[in-house]
């Protein structure tokens, strides 16, 4: 199977190394499509994602993994490429956000927090931007860490996070299922646990 992994904002695509190295060591076939969310538009970044969807694409069957940003990348790409004869067979969302996370709204205004994270940034605050990519029609897994941060507490109250977002900003009716890891947003990608999910999932998808 190919596998086709999107990182998250102000990551890299090293981020997802262990996950990426253990895909490929049960004889999967791993790409990745980088970015820098500080510098580039939000639209210039999908329209790489959508390049790459559609090399992949023509070489037979592929899954998508998208890490925080890059699910809502992934879902932005797939939204202008429904014409596409071979859709993926999976998507999996690791804690991506569908609404607006509560974080990207109280900092949307602070320069350090748009010096960091540019028009992407800006996109995850707004419910109008963000509201407009929906949940695309294929099989998709929202992978949902439930191991908040001290420093964010305050932010969720009781509700179940994984510091970065809440569990109603990263899941939604039409997502196929959800899988809830006592994980932090940032190790998400690189959770044996996130690996076993997609393995696990993998022979079911043929």
């Amino acid at each position: 199977m190919q596998i086709l992994f999107v990182h998250g904002m102000g990551r890299s695509p090293i981020s997802g190394t262990p996950m990426l190295w253990r895909l490929r060591r049960h004889g999967h076939e791993v790409d990745v499509v980088a970015y820098l969310a500080a510098t580039e538009l939000f639209d210039d970044i999908v329209t790489r994602v959508k390049e790459k969807i559609c090399q992949v694409a023509e070489k037979g069957d592929y899954i998508l993994v998208g890490h925080s940003l890059g699910g809502v990348l992934l879902r932005a790409a797939l939204q202008q490429l429904v014409s596409l004869a071979n859709q993926p067979k999976h998507l999996f969302l690791l804690g991506s956000p569908v609404y607006p996370p509560r974080l990207a709204n109280k900092s949307q205004n602070e320069l350090g927090f748009q010096l960091f994270s540019g028009d992407c940034g800006q996109l995850l605050a707004s419910k109008q931007r963000l509201g407009s990519i929906y949940i695309p029609a294929v099989p998709t897994t929202a992978i949902v860490g439930t191991r908040g941060f001290v420093l964010t507490k305050k932010y969720f109250l009781d509700e179940p996070n994984d510091g970065v977002v809440s569990k109603s900003e990263v899941t939604h009716e039409h997502i196929t299922n959800t899988i809830d890891i006592p994980v932090i947003h940032t190790f998400l990608p690189s959770s044996r646990k996130v690996s076993d999910i997609i393995l696990h999932r993998i022979p079911t998808i043929y």
